[in-house]
């Protein structure tokens, strides 16, 4: 195909995506049933981890919950058991340890099945500034909110592969796409879960696997302890997300096959201001906002990502 052609082509399809776009603002995508998917979700035993947990067994999908607690994994199996009469198969598991995360998942695939929808959402946050931050705890937040990602994508990623069927789910954070003050360690784990997710979407689109979908979530703090103490000069403009709305915003994200889910929507409009001013006015807006203050008062438990 020659230049003319090719050009023509992009500018054609760019103007039939355009207008799909703008339908979709009113008629939202089909969602799809999760009824019978084997969903496995890291982090599940407190906070969004155990929310997402309960709402896809709610949808009759089959559950595997890895945790590093297994007190915390038991009892959200056991709400799911007591409220909803499903069964939830548990695993303790330290998503951070490579080998450990290969050996739980053969153990998945021979008492399970095959994971389709797999979301990783563990993850750890330390709060300090940057050189107060011992490094063993620098490397623990790499090691849990990015290279964990890598070792599950290798462990449950060959079987979509083969099927061409499936869903990859990032809960990532809007400290993955602006750096934040006080927070130098998980920004950088979470533009790295970013940016590998973005990539390996590419990648399984350069293999013709264009069933095996992708979802990169990336919310404003949510209310789960894990972020105790951060605050908000804004709060209607920026507000600290409630639970259960997060959680069932990424659920129906995962079933409308969204790629990026952005919370609040007043992220959108802050990542395209910070693309297109100059860097000054963003630092001008970024104080004004009170977003070098957002770890001011920060006292949360560390644990399980948001």
């Amino acid at each position: 195909m020659n230049f003319l052609l090719e050009t023509l082509q992009v500018l054609f399809l760019s103007l039939v995506y355009t207008l799909e776009a703008l339908v979709r603002l009113f008629v939202p995508v089909r969602r799809k049933s999760v009824s019978g998917e084997l969903v496995l979700v890291t982090g599940a035993g407190s906070g969004i981890g155990r929310l997402m947990a309960l709402e896809f067994a709610r949808l009759d999908a089959r559950l595997v919950l890895w945790d590093i607690n297994e007190d915390a994994l038991k009892e959200t199996a056991r709400a799911i058991k007591e409220e909803l009469g499903a069964r939830a198969y548990t695993y303790t598991c330290d998503c951070s340890e490579r080998e450990e995360v290969y050996r739980t998942a053969n153990q998945v695939k021979r008492e399970v099945g095959d994971v389709t929808i797999l979301i990783n959402n563990a993850g750890i946050v330390t709060g300090k500034k940057f050189m107060e931050s011992p490094d063993a705890l620098v490397e623990k937040t790499m090691e849990v909110n990015s290279l964990a990602h890598f070792w599950m994508y290798k462990a449950f990623l060959p079987a979509m592969i083969a099927a061409n069927r499936g869903h990859l789910v990032s809960i990532a954070s809007s400290a993955g796409l602006i750096g934040v003050n006080g927070l130098a360690d998980y920004c950088a784990s979470k533009f790295a879960a970013v940016g590998f997710a973005e990539s390996m979407a590419l990648e399984l689109l350069a293999l013709g696997c264009d069933k095996v979908k992708t979802t990169i979530v990336c919310p404003f703090f949510i209310n789960t302890g894990m972020f105790e103490g951060a605050n908000t000069k804004f709060p209607r403009l920026m507000p600290i997300l409630d639970p259960d709305y997060a959680c069932r915003k990424i659920v129906d994200a995962v079933r409308r096959d969204q790629v990026y889910l952005y919370m609040p929507r007043s992220l959108y409009i802050a990542i395209a201001l910070k693309n297109f001013l100059p860097t000054k006015i963003g630092v001008l807006l970024g104080g004004y906002l009170g977003a070098f203050n957002f770890m001011a008062k920060f006292k949360g438990h560390g644990k399980k990502s948001d």
